[in-house]
């Protein structure tokens, strides 16, 4: 099923898309699914079987038009969010680009790292400030959603604990994150002020999965249109890590919950500081009033537009922001902004 979240008359519904467009609101029909994306989650046992018998015979009197509704993210609210690093052409074309060796440890583990779960949005606007806007890029990824828990996870456990998948863009302020990762703690404001997940959550059965010995692998184009100008194109099967290899490692010594996101890292040439390092685009970034596209193979396109949010009038520290750093491709091993 493609589940989504809206907002009808100002309340926060869910349901699912059928083949005409029109979406399902699960809460309108019989028996009523009156919960939020996150309990369909946890409860997928009990309520998805009813959720799919509603979508096998939906009640005219419960379906919509898309258009009389506001989609949100598939999952509004997270239990937590992180992003990974699993598309080797996109790590060894930034590194090379900022005249750097491929680092050899990307081939020994996957990494993740914490970014905001409550600075989740759709489709639709993406509010921004001056500073985001300076040198403000895409990435395109794909996401999945963990619908049990795991902990020291083996590979089967693993895949069978994904629920679903989403398309993902982790919006990053690349002058923010360069000045910043010169600490060595990774990124933060350069990546927490939002990514936008959506349109759909796509259940498992309705994609394309390959089994290899390393974890399922989903097989579907992903590109990026930027003004109705492709610059990306790619495909999910080319992650060098599968999200099992990534869940195995992130479930390591922890317990991991039902409704977790975990983004895969930006496929290659998915983000304007691969495409300006190799001169394929020539110093673009992102504006107010840019619309980005990012459309995954069977995960739908997530239409989003840049829109500027005025300052507060407020005392900040001094930053390096303005034009003082070095140049976003001449960076170190401690200054990195690949993903």
């Amino acid at each position: 099923m493609k589940l989504v979240t809206f907002l009808k008359a100002d309340a926060e519904k869910i349901g699912a898309v059928m083949a005409d467009g029109r979406i399902l609101d699960f809460a309108a029909a019989e028996p009523r699914l009156a919960v939020d994306m996150l309990a369909l989650i946890r409860r997928q046992d009990e309520l998805l079987p009813l959720a799919r018998a509603l979508a096998a015979a939906p009640p005219a009197a419960a379906l919509i038009d898309q258009t009389s509704v506001r989609l949100l993210a598939p999952v509004p609210r997270p239990v937590s969010m992180r992003d990974g690093y699993a598309f080797r052409q996109h790590v060894a074309t930034a590194r090379r680009n900022r005249g750097l060796e491929m680092i050899p440890e990307f081939d020994l583990f996957p990494v993740t790292y914490f970014t905001n779960h409550l600075a989740v949005t759709g489709p639709g606007e993406v509010r921004v400030q001056d500073h985001h806007l300076m040198r403000l890029d895409f990435e395109l990824e794909v996401a999945i959603v963990t619908g049990h828990p795991l902990k020291n996870a083996t590979l089967e456990e693993a895949d069978a604990a994904i629920f679903g998948f989403m398309v993902m863009n982790d919006w990053s302020a690349r002058m923010l994150q360069m000045e910043e990762m010169k600490l060595s703690l990774g990124p933060c404001k350069g990546k927490d002020f939002a990514t936008s997940l959506g349109p759909w959550l796509v259940t498992k059965d309705e994609l394309k999965l390959e089994r290899t010995a390393a974890g399922e692998l989903l097989h579907a184009s992903m590109t990026c249109d930027v003004n109705g100008h492709r610059l990306s194109n790619g495909n999910a099967d080319s992650m060098n890590w599968t999200f099992a290899q990534i869940l195995q490692r992130t479930s390591y010594g922890i317990q991991m919950h039902p409704g977790e996101v975990i983004g895969s890292g930006t496929v290659g040439t998915g983000c304007l500081l691969e495409l300006n390092g190799s001169k394929i685009t020539d110093n673009l970034w992102l504006k107010a009033g840019d619309e980005v596209v990012l459309e995954i193979e069977g995960l739908g396109r997530l239409v989003n537009t840049i829109t500027h949010a005025p300052e507060r009038l407020v005392d900040v520290p001094p930053t390096l922001v303005g034009g003082t750093l070095p140049d976003l491709y001449a960076g170190t091993p401690s200054g990195e902004a690949g993903d």
